[in-house]
């Protein structure tokens, strides 16, 4: 998946919070995440619309969060706000 936009729906928290619900990404990965092996410290926070994948995950005791997508491309609509949301955090 390189240079792909696809539109992502999240849960509104933490990276996400007043970010559009759901936004456009820019995806660059060749790699996923399986749900069926996502460890049980992590929730899904986000996926994307057209094909299901995992686009965000949160550790449910620490602080901790990730995307997998780009939020620092000119194509990800709020982009600048997530990362704002990120260092807010």
């Amino acid at each position: 998946m390189h240079g792909k936009t696809s539109m992502i729906k999240h849960d509104g928290k933490g990276v996400f919070k007043g970010v559009d619900n759901p936004f456009e990404a820019t995806r660059y990965h060749s790699l996923v995440g399986d749900r069926r092996t996502l460890p049980s410290c992590l929730e899904i926070t986000a996926e994307s619309i057209d094909d299901e994948e995992i686009m965000g995950v949160r550790h449910v005791e620490y602080p901790i969060e990730g995307v997998q997508f780009h939020p620092e491309s000119i194509l990800t609509t709020l982009g600048k706000r997530i990362i704002k949301n990120f260092l807010e955090g």
